[in-house]
Order: C-alpha cells, then structure tokens, then sequence
C-alpha cells in the first residue's frame, strides 16, 4: 500500500489557525487578575500582564480604549478586563485585546476622584492661600449651568427674592456627558473674560456619574485659572466633587450659592438705616463739641481784648523799628568811617605811585646795565685780538704761507716727517699754504 505523505504546515499557517480557533472558542470574556509590567509606548497603548498566583496572561490595551477609561492602571492594581483572546502572530503567544477596564473591589470613577485629588492636592491648587474673597454686592453675577435644568431656576428664584437689582448673565452648557466638561470650562474662560463680579459654576444633584463633569481635570484647572470668584454649586449637601476643593467658595446647593452672593434687600437697607442712624449720631456729637470749644474760645481775653492786643503789638512794632532805624544809622556810620580810613590808606599805598617809583629804578638800572655791557665786551674784544695774534703766530697755516708744505699718505692719512716712510709709487697729497696738490712718489732720496 502506498504510503500517504503528512500534511506540513508552516509557523504562519501553524499560527493563524490556533488564533482562528482561540477568536472562535473563546472569543470575547471578562478576566480579572493583577497588572505586571505595564508601560505605554509612544503611540499610546499600552502592554502589561495579567497574572494570579498560578498563571500569567500578556494583554494589550490600544489608545483609544485607554484615553476613555476614568482611572489609571498601574502595576499592581488589581483589575477585571474584558477583551478578545487572540494570538500575536510574530511572536506566536496568545493574549487578550482589551476593550474595557475596571478596577476590582473600587469602583473606576472613585479610584479616579481619589487619585485626582491627590494629584491636584499636591500641585497646591487646594490651597487655602489661593482662595478669593466674594464681592459684597455684586453687579454682574455669571453662572455656568444648564439653561434647562433646576438649579438655574432655583438660582434665579432667590436673586429675584433677595435682591433683584442685579445682571444676571447665563452660559449654557450642558452638564453631564462626556461633552459637558469642554462646555463648562469654555462657559468660565468666557465669563471670566466678560468681567463679571462672581461667578456660579454647578448643576442640581445626582448620581457620581452625571456629576463627573465637574471632577474632569480641566474643569478643576479652569476654576483655579480664573480670575474671578467662583462658587461652586454642585449637588446636594452631602455630594462632593473637586471643583467644590478648588472653588473660592462652595456652596452646598445652587440655591445657598445664590444666597451666599446676593444678600436680601432688606438686610442691606437695615444696614443702610443704621449705618445712617449713627453717622448722624457722630454728627451730631462732633458738632456739639465744635459749638463747646467756640464758646470757650469766644469767652477768652483774646476775643474780649482785642484791640487792647492789637494796640500793643501796634506799640510793640513802633518800637522794634525805632530801635532798627537807629541800630541801621549807626551801623552806616562806622562803615563811613571805616572805608574814610581805607580810602587814606590806600592813597599812601597807590600802586600807581609804586608802580612810577619801580619804573625809575628799572630805568636806571637798564642804563648801568648798558654801560655795563659796552665796558665787558671792549675788555673781551682787547682780551681776543690778543688771543688771535697768538694763535697766528703758532698756527701750522702761518708756517706754510712761509713756504712750507704738509705731505699725507692718502691711504691712511698718516702724516710723513721722514722720507723713509715713503716708497716709490705711493699717492700722497700735499697741503700748502694756500690750497693743495696730490703727487706720486717716483723716487726717494735718504
């Protein structure tokens, strides 16, 4: 009998028909266990493992399913998963494409408020120190909140109430649903650039769900960026979110929110009369005092007397200028006396007449000067042509003019007194009494 060859399969082939299998016998199912590993890549999904004390799992989650999930996964949180048992074909291991993610034993939305608050905690956006203080009568009053909703209203019914006197200006924006969060910080960047006094943000009660909106961090981070008052307003009493952590002021519904910025009419106006009341009373005191010290003052011996004052004073003056007319006359006379005595002295000390007497004198001391010269130079002139006719008479020129004659070797200028420095054929140069003539040596005579 023929022998049947085995059907080969490749890896691949191998490969897709287990994850053909595993799609089709196990499909999609809820696992629980422990995150191990988890990172997230550039791209934003993000790989851990699923593990429990037996077995472990690789589990991946892709960007769009993690950015909707309102928790962050980390290693060591317990989860339950809910995903596709697949296999990842390059490396031939089975896994579990997750679509959606819980936490085990907490609920998501909880761990999420939790690990919010203590990320913005930290940040110091709780801080008391960043708190604003509300206006006492606001003119302009913003609110963020649904336009249809109970809390508008509620609102609405106790500023009209209390004092209707002031604008209220609304932005609509939805308050629950993954599409309220964008609405209510753009409704608090709007108001806030609108300049209003203060601003309401809330909603009436609800589950955590529908009051999720306001723990979104952008939420949070508008109400601390705005530079506005803000009450936050949400829920009942006992609901908490973080914009109520966050918030100038928190008010336990919308409607104490709305008696917390406008205070009743009446109340101001009893403040009015008794602010009234007593500025009147203080009025009334300072003049009484004012009446008691013009009296006092109009009794005094300077209202009484007067013109007895002013006549000695008068007499007072007189006499002051009496006695500065004279200390002035004889203040004058002794300056008189004392430029006479300078003027008498200054006539003896002219410089005019010194300077007549120094003339005189450089005068005559120029002309000795002069005849000075004249002597000194005749004596030096005598004293020269003495000096001249003795130096003629010892001069070599004198000699020469007699008829003598001076020979130099030109090559080194040596003088010659003695024939035996010469021989035949030296250049020599002759200087006679007048002038000079060069010669060459043809034959020496001892």
């Amino acid at each position: 009998m023929p022998v049947e060859t085995p059907e080969i399969w490749t890896v691949s082939q191998l490969t897709r028909r287990v994850k053909a299998l595993l799609e089709a016998e196990v499909g999609f199912v809820w696992v629980s266990g422990e995150i191990s590993n988890w990172r997230v890549s550039p791209a934003g999904h993000a790989y851990f493992t699923l593990k429990d004390k037996d077995s472990q799992l690789d589990a991946v989650m892709f960007r769009g399913k993690l950015m909707r999930l309102r928790f962050g996964p980390d290693t060591g949180l317990d989860v339950v998963v809910y995903g596709q048992v697949t296999v990842y074909e390059k490396r031939g291991s089975y896994q579990i494409v997750c679509e959606e993610m819980q936490p085990k034993g907490v609920g998501a939305l909880q761990l999420a408020f939790e690990k919010l608050k203590r990320k913005l905690a930290e940040e110091g956006l709780f801080d008391e120190e960043h708190k604003k203080p509300l206006p006492m009568l606001p003119r302009r009053i913003g609110i963020v909140t649904s336009p249809t909703g109970a809390a508008i209203r509620d609102i609405l019914n106790v500023i009209n109430r209390r004092f209707a006197n002031v604008h209220v200006i609304l932005y609509p924006a939805r308050v629950q649903g993954e599409e309220a969060a964008p609405e209510i910080v753009e409704g608090i960047r709007v108001l806030d650039a609108y300049s209003v006094d203060v601003m309401i943000v809330g909603r009436g009660g609800g589950s955590i769900e529908d009051l999720w909106p306001f723990n979104e961090e952008i939420v949070v981070r508008a109400v601390f960026e705005a530079k506005t008052p803000v009450i936050s307003a949400v829920g009942h009493e006992i609901d908490f979110t973080l914009t109520d952590f966050v918030a100038d002021v928190r008010a336990p519904t919308p409607s104490a929110a709305a008696e917390l910025v406008v205070r009743e009419r009446e109340a101001l106006l009893g403040r009015v009369r008794d602010l009234r009341a007593s500025l009147l009373k203080d009025a009334r005191r300072v003049l009484q005092q004012a009446r008691h010290r013009l009296a006092v003052i109009q009794g005094s011996y300077v209202f009484r007397k007067s013109d007895e004052l002013v006549r000695q004073r008068r007499q007072t003056c007189d006499d002051l200028r009496m006695r500065l007319e004279d200390g002035m006359a004889a203040c004058f006379r002794e300056r008189r006396t004392r430029v006479e005595r300078a003027a008498r002295s200054l006539a003896l000390l002219s410089p005019a007449r010194q300077l007549q007497r120094a003339g005189e004198r450089l005068n005559t001391l120029r002309r000795r000067l002069f005849q000075s010269g004249i002597t000194a130079t005749e004596r030096w002139r005598a004293r020269t042509e003495t000096l001249r006719a003795r130096l003629d008479a010892l001069s070599p020129l004198a000699i020469l003019e007699r008829g003598y004659t001076l020979v130099f070797k030109r090559e080194t200028g040596e003088l010659v007194r003695d024939a035996a420095q010469l021989e035949p054929g030296d250049s020599v140069a002759m200087r006679l009494g007048k002038g000079g003539a060069d010669a060459t040596i043809t034959e020496i005579h001892p």
